[in-house]
């Protein structure tokens, strides 16, 4: 099979498609064919920094496909069901790839109305979005939510899960995308280029602070008892001081979970939850897909299939 590799961190042109073996499923795990394969910023950091173990080692944890065999002691998933899921992240899981293995409750079945494409491009936005708001944040009908960054890959699927549970959201955006996230049900939306978006709202009950950077800037906008919940590493000291100072801030890491990868497939199934897939990339092409990405101007997610 054909699967991508690094053999030193850098950039984009660090990464090559070899030949390997098709891996086997063990105790608990099945065996998918990739079907399609999301891309998400945590690859290029990943590919940069590392923090995946020695090298060689390969990036991607997105993957949305056919299960081609299962190991001992699965009893959720048979041969040729489709399923959709974020294997083993933050450990190596090599989505990358035309299969991969995955335990199998680090997965769920894929809504049947929804394509490769889309399911590929839910799992670790969509659990980001849908932990950072509902988990931590627990965001309530009426709240006002800001969502910086609302077009992006985790910003487009806050602004819906945020709207199902009866939020009121604002939402930061270039202006040439504002059309787009109120299609995506935001309430305001602001356009971070040309207006001071500390001078334009207040009486917020969560920040969901998806670009680094930014929590300072904005805590002001908090309504008392506000919460912020922070999606980077590099915004962990900033937490602290926020916490420091008297605020409820969390810094959040993505988790793998079936139970929340199941409530995302309900929404998408109802057509509450829909992923916008900007563009998508032969396998061959890894390197463009990590270009256009790492340009930080995408709409929605960067696709993969092998």
């Amino acid at each position: 099979m054909r699967r991508v590799m690094q053999s030193k961190l850098g950039g984009p042109d660090v990464l090559e498609v070899v030949e390997a073996e098709v891996p086997q499923p063990g105790p608990t795990e099945v065996l998918v064919e990739v079907k399609a394969a999301g891309v998400n910023p945590v690859d290029w950091k990943m590919r940069t920094g590392g923090g995946l173990g020695d090298l060689p080692f390969s990036v991607g944890w997105d993957v949305s496909g056919t299960v081609a065999a299962v190991g001992a002691g699965v009893t959720r998933f048979r041969p040729g069901d489709e399923v959709f899921g974020m294997p083993r992240f933050p450990a190596e899981a090599g989505a990358y790839a035309e299969f991969v293995t995955a335990p199998s409750r680090h997965l769920a079945l894929k809504p049947p109305g929804m394509s490769h494409l889309q399911a590929a491009g839910l799992p670790l936005a969509g659990l980001t979005a849908w932990q950072a708001l509902v988990t931590v944040a627990r965001v309530a009908a009426g709240e006002r939510v800001l969502i910086p960054a609302a077009a992006g890959g985790v910003g487009h699927l806050a602004v819906q899960i945020a709207k199902a549970h009866g939020a009121y959201v604002i939402a930061t955006a270039s202006g040439a995308k504002h059309d787009f996230v109120r299609g995506l049900g935001a309430d305001e939306v602001i356009d971070y280029r040309t207006s001071e978006v500390s001078s334009r709202v207040r009486d917020v009950d969560v920040l969901l602070a998806t670009v680094a950077g930014q929590i300072r800037g904005l805590v002001e906008v908090l309504a008392p008892g506000g919460r912020v919940v922070a999606l980077n590493g590099a915004d962990a000291e900033t937490v602290q001081w926020a916490a420091d100072n008297g605020l409820r801030a969390d810094f959040m890491l993505v988790e793998p979970d079936r139970a929340d990868l199941e409530v995302l497939a309900s929404l998408a199934g109802e057509g509450r939850l829909t992923v916008h897939i900007d563009r998508v990339f032969p396998l061959g092409q890894v390197i463009d897909a990590h270009h256009l990405g790492e340009e930080g101007r995408t709409t929605g997610k960067i696709i993969l299939t092998p």
